[in-house]
């Protein structure tokens, strides 16, 4: 052996050494964190990134769980945009209802929030009270509840009948079905009142003092103070509210009995999602609905985020 292949040699083993001394340093820092980790990374690719990955394939499969996926390409979606009128069904149907009940929604949580930030006394009873619809608005006991009240002999009714008023049945007539579930959603304004709350304490007060030496009535400080110091949180609210009513399943699945009857009027796209999946067992089909739901989600959060630099004010 000669003397240069003996100092290669001598080199790459130091350079091993070295390289096997760097990653026991790393270890030692960090791995007992990675292994306190390790539950959680093996459900987040375990439980997340691997069904969504295999939804994603059996979206171009037909799949119906007992026999071998059949890879059809993009024919499930041709179908969904071209030969499905119930997909078109529940489109309209979820639109309606995001369009009519984010805006009430947060229009509601941010009249009590300014109420409750007016510093009434029992503050904290009122907080709680007025939280508990978002607790217990998505559990099934409640939709059963909200059934039972405006059924055609429900409380409602009962109560419209002391001033002579003959309600229609309000879940089973189309023309009111899907009301019924915007009432419901905006019932659980708890969750963006509570924030809209802590976004009203963060504007200083000397400002309304300003506005009210000037002679601005409230109205027209609500107008050109508070609103715009409380865009971000209004953006917040908006964003968060919207995909939560995107996904929206519960309520018309107990409601309307798991059909989306009457005349498909309660027909969520999350229901239709569901029939298609555990209904009819078409996983193929239903896997290109999810994903089609997760796009829609994308685009509509993406375009708020682009639009947002117009109408959110960050600086004071």
């Amino acid at each position: 052996m000669t003397a240069r292949s003996m100092e290669t040699g001598v080199s790459a083993t130091g350079r091993a050494v070295a390289k096997t001394g760097v990653w026991a340093r790393i270890w030692q820092q960090d791995g007992p964190g990675y292994l306190f980790l390790l539950p959680w990374l093996i459900g987040f690719f375990g439980l997340t990134v691997g069904p969504m990955i295999t939804s994603l394939y059996l979206s171009f499969t037909n799949f119906d769980l007992l026999t071998t996926p059949d890879w059809v390409g993009a024919a499930n979606y041709t179908r969904m945009f071209t030969n499905d009128p119930k997909f078109a069904a529940a489109m309209r149907v979820t639109f309606f209802f995001v369009i009519f009940s984010v805006p009430l929604k947060l229009a509601f949580a941010l009249a009590v929030a300014m109420l409750l930030n007016r510093g009434l006394k029992g503050l904290p009873l009122y907080r709680a009270v007025f939280y508990l619809p978002s607790l217990l608005g998505g559990s099934v006991a409640i939709a059963i509840l909200w059934r039972q009240l405006f059924a055609g002999d429900g409380l409602v009714n009962q109560f419209l009948a002391n001033f002579g008023i003959i309600g229609p049945s309000w879940i089973s007539n189309p023309n009111y079905s899907l009301w019924t579930l915007i009432i419901l959603s905006v019932w659980q304004f708890g969750s963006p009142m509570i924030i809209f709350l802590a976004g009203l304490r963060q504007i200083p007060q000397d400002m309304y003092e300003a506005a009210s030496l000037d002679g601005a009535s409230k109205w027209r400080q609500f107008w050109k103070i508070t609103l715009p110091l409380l865009t971000p949180v209004v953006f917040f609210n908006a964003i968060v509210q919207t995909i939560d009513a995107f996904k929206s399943f519960t309520p018309a699945f107990v409601i309307s009995g798991g059909t989306g009857q009457p005349i498909n009027s309660t027909l969520f796209y999350t229901l239709y999602l569901y029939q298609e999946a555990f209904g009819f067992f078409r996983m193929g089909y239903a896997s290109a609905l999810a994903w089609f739901l997760l796009l829609m989600i994308a685009a509509f959060t993406a375009f708020s985020f682009l639009t947002s630099k117009y109408w959110v004010h960050y600086d004071d």
